[in-house]
């Protein structure tokens, strides 16, 4: 990596210098939108907001800085995900918490956000259950915006719980949410005298064959079992749509985000157990992604 340590010391690398050589760098590895990914690294090597580089353009980097964003760019050729580095990301307005061991939220995934909203009335109580939680981001966005609602949350993974804890300190919403170490819905137990008003679930979806072909962002970097699921990636769904036929009352609603090619199966998944009101969502880019039904 033939970066600012190989130049001679006298060199003065500016907040401009090292931000244009970062996006050739980026650039030349692979790394969509190099220019904004240098910006933001930067910004968290000087711990001051992107907006701030602008102000301060011509200003000398420190060798506290200079270091701590070398580390950050060679982990970032290494397509090591941008949000790991930074250790947080955007989801829903809020930020949140991540790291190595829980998927980064997408985009496509606020989708699921506003298909449970619609479910779930502004000014009643109710309680839901996710499923795989991750960094908790879906139970705790819902939390935040139906302060009437509680939420029983499982997932299988250790590193899940840990964010999801932390994540939820964060938002002020650790009272109302109750993260368990569960595979399932039959682990979670939620209380036969409790009517549960839906279950909603990011689940893996992605064909096992599929996942070498990942890009290195997930393929090397993200946890394989919260992403794949079988030979056609519906395993999961099929298991899930069936507890949750005998789990949720009359009315009781499911969602779940899934790949576009999936969600007419999905659809058929629920007929097949009782579910009725099946109907597909497309995200922000256009695409089918979420489908949900009532029981």
């Amino acid at each position: 990596m033939t970066e600012p340590q190989a130049a001679a010391e006298n060199d003065v690398w500016t907040v401009q210098r090292i931000l244009q050589w970062t996006t050739g760098f980026l650039e030349g590895k692979g790394v969509e939108s190099p220019r904004l990914e240098a910006e933001l690294l930067l910004a968290h090597a000087r711990g001051c907001q992107r907006i701030h580089l602008y102000t301060s353009l011509d200003m000398e980097l420190t060798a506290e800085e200079r270091a701590a964003m070398r580390g950050f760019v060679k982990r970032r050729a290494a397509r090591e995900p941008l949000a790991y580095i930074t250790g947080t990301k955007e989801f829903y307005g809020r930020e949140f918490y991540v790291g190595q061991g829980v998927l980064v939220p997408r985009p496509e995934t606020e989708t699921l956000i506003d298909v449970c909203l619609d479910f779930l009335p502004k000014d009643q109580e109710s309680t839901i259950a996710e499923v795989g939680f991750g960094s908790g981001c879906i139970s705790i966005t819902l939390a935040k915006q139906r302060l009437g609602l509680n939420v029983i949350a499982g997932d299988i993974s250790d590193d899940a719980l840990s964010f999801a804890k932390k994540n939820g300190e964060k938002q002020d919403v650790q009272n109302r949410i109750q993260w368990l170490l569960a595979d399932g819905i039959t682990e979670l137990n939620l209380p036969s005298d409790q009517p549960i008003a839906g279950i909603v679930s990011n689940p893996p979806y992605i064909r096992n064959d599929e996942f070498a072909g990942l890009e290195p962002e997930v393929r090397l970097h993200e946890p394989e079992t919260a992403l794949t699921s079988g030979t056609d990636g519906l395993d999961l769904v099929r298991r899930l749509i069936s507890e949750a036929a005998t789990v949720l009352k009359p009315n009781g609603w499911m969602a779940l985000e899934v790949d576009p090619m999936q969600c007419s199966s999905v659809e058929g998944l629920f007929q097949e157990a009782g579910f009725s009101s099946s109907k597909v969502h497309q995200d922000l880019s256009g695409n089918d992604r979420i489908v949900s039904a009532v029981r």
